[in-house]
């Protein structure tokens, strides 16, 4: 499929919902149009309405949901826009299964991974209930494999089963820093063959943290006694940490005490894991849907210099509440420990993407404190208007079953109808379909190479960019291929220095602007913000460390450091294919290989 005449998709928009969402039969034949994902995701969530009034104009609210995704002011997550209105119809991306210390309930988290992946969601497991390497196991001494051997019979099990039958599982998998295997899990990433399909993290509390900047020792526990394995210089497991991520972007670091000091239903148990990207912080058992809002198509373009249209991004937020709430009702979930976890808190997560594009338009640099107060801006609005809606659905549907347990009762606050509203997530390919920046995150790169689709390659050119280029005359093929190939645009003297500072890229912003914005969104969000702080190739491990403890400084409840080209593949480089794609670019306006 090449066009749409009924919708404004990019070429890479068609070919992404091309080969991994639109409808097809059998026989691999194309049974939908991108127009037809979007209709018939939107009749799918509308009909939930009638769950709570059988008078429901579903036809009206299947209209308002069409043109809400048809328009990309908002999109679901991947596993709605393949599942939604299907018989698989899991709609969920994010699910926690714990592991206790047992083999059945290993195996059984083996079993139940499969079935999630089988129906495109990702899974999330907490390792640090199972007995370190080399302890009793069957009355026999020197047996248990410990939590990274579990890791990698995890990994396979992603491999083999790919999510929703068009990408590989994706799993994350965090240890607590007090496990006594945590330098072999904080190394189990060193080849970068192995465990491709996991994103780890170690979990961190303050003792640690403080421990780390006195020079002290902390205690190693065994999960299965609960006695003291031993005594470790805490600096030297923070070395070993930021050292590995140094190397290769993992582990990444989460925070506990920050997390679970915002944990809206306590009474139900302690947070102990994260969705694969960071975002989404879940009880055991529990499943999470999220959307993003697309904060380019928030803007009042009517005006000479276009400026946030406020009521349309209430509208569409309230809109957004409703369609997310619709989701948990029309969801197939395969498991009833999930199903059950995942209604009693009713959970969502609304996030945006498209910050650094937006501020593109208003003509603000990412890394100012102008980005900053118009971040806090923007997620504080969101987050008011995100209570205003699940309140109204409170009233209209009932709360959510956990509320009487929740904090929001014990604080005499306004009945809730989801237990967590607001995410921050990475919106990778979401963002490719909305033709715009991914999350919260900087331009990467105003020409770059995407390895997507299973290793296929195509060209990214920031369109706003091309656009200035060609309004102020300094566009041209051969600045296209300087980009691609990884100059730097402050490098080049044909490039007006207001468009340099404008558009700033990843690596030319200094990590405590990462870390500035992130605390920004993070303020105003429910669960976690899915946040890389991109470092350039020659940074050191003393830079990596300072980035993990201004982290934890901030209060934010995790981070990860990317430094660029420490993988031999990444998502998103500069290489020499990139002379190869701006020819093709150049060309027929498409990009693949």
């Amino acid at each position: 499929m090449s066009t749409d005449e009924k919708l404004n998709l990019s070429a890479t928009a068609l070919r992404i919902l091309d080969k991994r969402y639109l409808l097809r039969d059998g026989q691999g034949k194309l049974m939908e149009t991108p127009e037809g994902l979007f209709r018939r995701v939107a009749r799918a969530v509308a009909q939930a309405d009638l769950n709570y009034n059988k008078k429901a104009d579903v036809s009206s609210l299947e209209k308002q949901f069409y043109q809400m995704m048809a328009t990309l002011s908002f999109l679901p997550n991947s596993p709605t826009l393949l599942n939604a209105g299907k018989e698989s119809g899991q709609l969920s991306s994010c699910f926690v299964l714990p592991i206790e210390d047992s083999i059945e309930s290993i195996f059984n988290a083996v079993k139940n991974a499969a079935i999630i992946h089988r129906g495109g969601g990702g899974t999330g497991f907490y390792l640090s209930r199972v007995r370190p390497s080399g302890d009793l196991a069957g009355g026999r001494k020197n047996i248990a494999g410990g939590p990274v051997p579990l890791l990698e019979m995890l990994s396979k099990t992603g491999d083999y089963v790919r999510q929703g039958g068009v990408r590989r599982g994706c799993n994350s998998a965090v240890l607590g820093v007090r496990h006594p295997d945590i330098i072999e899990f904080i190394k189990s990433k060193d080849d970068p063959e192995v465990l491709t399909n996991f994103y780890i993290s170690v979990a961190v509390d303050n003792d640690f943290m403080e421990a780390v900047k006195g020079g002290e020792e902390y205690d190693l526990v065994n999960p299965r006694t609960g006695r003291i394995a031993g005594r470790v210089s805490a600096a030297h497991v923070f070395d070993r940490l930021v050292f590995q991520s140094w190397k290769n972007g993992e582990p990444g670091i989460v925070f506990f005490d920050h997390i679970n000091n915002h944990n809206p239903t306590p009474a139900k148990g302690f947070i102990e894991n994260i969705s694969g990207c960071g975002e989404q912080l879940l009880l055991p058992y529990e499943s999470c849907n999220l959307g993003s809002i697309n904060l380019v198509k928030m803007l009042d373009n009517a005006r000479e210099v276009p400026g946030i249209d406020f009521n349309k991004l209430a509208a569409t937020v309230r809109l957004a509440i409703r369609f997310l709430d619709n989701v948990i009702d029309i969801n197939k979930i395969p498991l009833p420990e999930v199903e059950k976890a995942t209604k009693e808190t009713r959970k969502v997560g609304l996030g945006v993407m498209g910050f650094a594009d937006m501020l593109v338009k208003l003509g603000i640099p990412y890394n100012c404190e102008e980005a900053l107060s118009t971040a806090e801006k923007i997620m504080g609005f969101i987050k008011n208007e995100a209570i205003s809606a699940s309140s109204e659905l409170a009233d209209e549907r009932t709360p959510f079953p956990a509320f009487c347990d929740s904090v929001y009762k014990k604080r005499g606050q306004r009945s809730m109808r989801n237990a967590c509203r607001t995410t921050i997530a990475p919106t990778g390919t979401l963002s490719l379909i909305a033709d715009c920046s991914s999350g919260i995150e900087p331009i990467f790169s105003l020409a770059m190479v995407r390895n997507i689709l299973d290793g296929e390659k195509l060209l990214g050119v920031n369109s706003y960019f091309e656009q200035v280029a060609k309004d102020k005359g300094f566009y041209s093929k051969e600045l296209l291929e300087k980009l691609a190939l990884g100059h730097k645009l402050d490098s080049l003297e044909c490039v007006p220095d207001e468009v340099k500072r404008l558009f700033v890229t990843a690596h030319k912003i200094e990590p405590e602007w990462h870390l500035k914005i992130q605390s920004a969104f993070q303020k105003y969000t429910d669960n976690a913000v899915s946040k890389t702080v991109n470092l350039n190739n020659d940074a050191s491990r003393d830079d990596v460390a300072r980035v993990f403890m201004g982290a934890y400084e901030m209060g934010l409840k995790g981070i990860t450091v990317y430094r660029d080209g420490s993988r031999e593949l990444q998502p998103l480089s500069n290489c020499e294919d990139g002379l190869r794609l701006v020819v093709e670019y150049f060309g027929d306006g498409d990009g693949y290989v």
